[in-house]
């Protein structure tokens, strides 16, 4: 009974050495090739468009606020006049 469990966990090691080599290996192939990089900088082109979009934004909104001040600040002076 003992011989069975020493060699179903060296088997079992060997199972997961073997699959770490393979998952290594693919890994290694697909940084060669190209993939993994091409993805990276798609997302990254992506997150770029999206912050200058977010960037765009943020300039349209501070216009609007400076013009929302020019009114009222020209209302309270012709509040005041009167």
């Amino acid at each position: 009974m003992h011989a069975v469990t020493v060699l179903a966990s060296v088997l079992g090691l060997i199972v997961i050495f073997v699959a770490l080599v393979f998952g290594t290996v693919l890994t290694f192939i697909k940084i060669l090739k190209g993939d993994i990089s091409r993805k990276r900088q798609t997302s990254d082109a992506e997150e770029a468009r999206m912050i200058q979009e977010i960037f765009q934004s943020m300039i349209r909104m501070e216009d609007r606020v400076e013009t929302l001040e020019t009114l009222l600040l020209e209302r309270e002076k012709k509040g005041r006049r009167q």
